[in-house]
């Protein structure tokens, strides 16, 4: 369930694209708490009530969902779609597993750790586009 940014409306779905009382786009404006509805400052980061994070933080430029989605289910097992939200330190361990796997593949137990990451970025692309994983690594959301 969330609520629309500009007017504090509750989405008919969460798949819903724009607010249907006031027409902004979903995750747009600043006036209102996209997880619990209530009025916020302009200037405020985190929701009082809640506590959920709802503004860009320092001028950080929104990241995709589709992007990071997409960049997950190509590309997961390098991490890519991890380095693009700002997860580092998971994107560095995938990246460094699908490399030791590599390497390994000559012994055969090195092909089961590149499946097996591979399998894993796979699924965070998928988590990604479905709606489950909606902040970057700085908490911002990930716009449509």
């Amino acid at each position: 369930m969330y609520f629309c940014r500009n007017c504090g409306e509750i989405y008919q779905t969460d798949e819903a694209v724009m607010c249907a009382k006031c027409g902004t786009g979903k995750g747009q404006g600043s006036h209102f708490c996209h997880s619990c509805g209530k009025p916020m400052n302009s200037d405020q980061t985190v929701c009082m009530q809640c506590g959920s994070a709802n503004k860009l933080s320092s001028g950080a430029a929104a990241k995709s969902k589709m992007t990071a989605g997409l960049l997950g289910i190509f590309f997961g097992s390098f991490g890519v779609h991890n380095f693009y939200l700002g997860y580092t330190t998971k994107a560095v361990i995938q990246l460094v597993c699908t490399v030791v796997g590599l390497l390994l593949s000559c012994i055969g137990i090195g092909v089961l750790i590149v499946i097996g990451i591979g399998i894993w970025g796979f699924v965070e692309g998928i988590m990604i586009l479905c709606g489950k994983i909606e902040t970057d690594g700085q908490g911002n959301l990930l716009i449509d």
